[in-house]
């Protein structure tokens, strides 16, 4: 192991670093808390997320309002089989994201929206860690005013303004304190969420094999109504294709947060270790919290039945509940309503740290004001936090007659955001690739080796590109204005902050030679991180789960 660390050593030493940025750079852990960081690193803050943390996070980011309520609108548009397919085939698509991320993350444990600005294209960081942010931001309203609806299910008088602005305190108050108080609620809501998903898996099994008022139920909604949803074509077999083609936005949008483990990368304690543990099992828990629940939804609800269609935000519209109702289980709703209350506030959670960690990478790489890197003695960069949740203010656009139609479209900026913010980590992969390629340093001594590269990579990068520029299909046939706009805002915006960045500044592409693979990473090997075995049942529980 010690000749290895060695090798690696004298491998990144044949390329010339220098000699000002060198000496900038903090000479031991304790230097490396209370130094000034250059670009591109996170040195102030704290690496304080456990790796139980990282593991719940990753689990649980994923899961959300997308996979409780959105679900519905895919079976409902797709069918059970077009919808199973959809989502089997995107969870490929972030899982080509995640071992890219996971390979850069773990050798250079940063924030991961400053890589396209290292190793690919500055103006290419800009556009894309601002669409980030701004798809965070604006999904914290978005949640909030969920939250409100949610509680409405039981107090249909009460405004939905007055839980905007409780849940608005308390969470931003949250993400004032340090970043273990983040893991440490993450980790109990994520909590929730996984046994939620278990529990309706099993529960599937059970109703589908005959526990149900309707005895055994097997494949029937495969065969009547169908496997397949026609949708707007008169062409049987195009309307199926089309109906499966429209529902891969929505399941995009119900797997974005699975890259939140390359924003916590930069707070987590030993990420050589803790981040590829993380990403190795993404796919195992794609294929089983997603595909599953997606195959039991399918075998319990036809995909014409009506509540999938209803525009409820709370338990009525879920298809957990509709799926309990059918089978003529009466408690069910009321316990769905409250886990998705804490799926909203987690979710929200999740918005303001993520949006201001994103932030703090856009100041340090020049392209945010540098009063965004500002921290607390805790490593909390209080400004950011501010900043970002800001924004959340917004859910009270909800009191407003034509808030819903601006808060369409910030829900597509949200989705489509996602898909080009994996884009542009699968093209860092491949830069990064390449800088390490034209330094004469093996992949091999990587601490963690993405698998099928760069062919993975090119893979997700290719069908996210289609899936952005063919989501708005609708808008042409026939051809509207307003909906061209709704559907395409998002990419619309990321053309014009990356050429806009790029004009004004007069940017250039990364030579793979001049890749910054260092900064962060050194700092990182000088640390010492203490290890922390869990000691309660509850813990070892969930370091078995993860």
């Amino acid at each position: 192991m010690e000749d290895l660390e060695k090798s690696k050593t004298s491998e990144i030493a044949a390329k010339p670093i220098d000699e000002e940025a060198s000496a900038s750079r903090p000479a031991s852990s304790h230097d490396a808390e209370i130094a000034q960081p250059e670009a591109g690193t996170t040195v102030q803050l704290k690496r304080r997320l456990q790796s139980r943390h990282l593991q719940m996070i990753a689990i649980g980011g994923t899961i959300g309002t997308g996979l409780f309520i959105g679900s519905g609108a895919a079976l409902s548009t797709a069918g059970p089989a077009g919808a199973l397919i959809a989502y089997a085939f995107v969870g490929t698509l972030v899982y080509s994201v995640m071992v890219g991320l996971g390979e850069m993350a773990t050798y250079v444990p940063i924030n991961f929206t400053s890589f396209p600005s290292r190793f690919c294209d500055p103006s290419l960081g800009f556009a894309m860690g601002w669409i980030y942010w701004f798809s965070w931001a604006i999904t914290y309203a978005l949640e909030l005013t969920a939250s409100g609806l949610i509680i409405q299910y039981w107090a249909p008088n009460l405004d939905v303004g007055i839980f905007v602005g409780v849940f608005w305190a308390v969470i931003t108050a949250v993400n004032f304190a340090p970043v273990n108080w983040y893991g440490e609620i993450e980790f109990y809501f994520a909590s929730i969420k996984v046994i939620t998903v278990i529990g309706f898996l099993i529960f599937g099994i059970c109703i589908d094999a005959g526990a149900g008022q309707h005895g055994y139920l097997g494949f029937h909604t495969w065969g009547s109504p169908g496997a397949f949803a026609p949708y707007i074509a008169e062409n049987q077999a195009l309307a199926k294709f089309v109906g499966f083609w429209a529902v891969l936005i929505q399941a995009g949008f119900s797997y974005q947060g699975t890259e939140l483990v390359g924003i916590a990368a930069g707070e987590t304690a030993n990420p050589r270790k803790t981040v590829p543990s993380a990403i190795r099992k993404t796919f195992y828990r794609i294929l089983f919290f997603f595909v599953g629940s997606i195959f039991f939804i399918g075998l319990l609800v036809p995909y014409d039945n009506e509540d999938l269609l209803s525009d409820n935000t709370d338990a009525t519209a879920s298809p957990f509940v509709i799926a309990a109702q059918l089978a003529g289980v009466k408690v069910l709703p009321d316990l769905i309503n409250a886990v998705l209350l804490c799926v909203v506030l987690s979710a929200a959670n999740s918005n303001v740290y993520s949006g201001s960690r994103i932030l703090v990478s856009l100041a340090e790489e020049g392209s945010a004001p540098n009063i965004l890197k500002r921290t607390t003695d805790g490593g909390v960069p209080y400004v950011a936090v501010a900043f970002s949740a800001a924004f959340g203010l917004l859910g009270f656009m909800n009191e407003s007659n034509n808030g819903g139609e601006v808060f369409d479209w910030f829900i597509n900026i949200s989705g489509v955001a996602g898909f080009i913010s994996w884009t542009c980590i699968g093209i860092s992969h491949i830069a990064f690739m390449r800088a390490l390629k034209a330094r004469g340093q093996s992949r091999d001594t990587l601490p963690y080796k993405a698998f099928w590269q760069p062919w993975f990579s090119w893979y997700g990068i290719t069908f996210n590109i289609i899936i952005i520029l063919t989501q708005g299909f609708e808008a042409f046939a026939p051809w509207s204005t307003k909906t061209f706009f709704v559907d395409y805002i998002s990419l619309i915006l990321f053309v014009v902050l990356y050429v806009g960045h790029k004009v004004i500044f007069r940017t250039k592409f990364i030579n793979p030679l001049d890749a910054d693979l260092d900064s962060g990473r050194k700092e990182v090997d000088e640390m010492f991180f203490e290890e922390h075995e869990p000691t309660t049942w509850w813990g070892k529980f969930w370091a078995w789960v993860g």
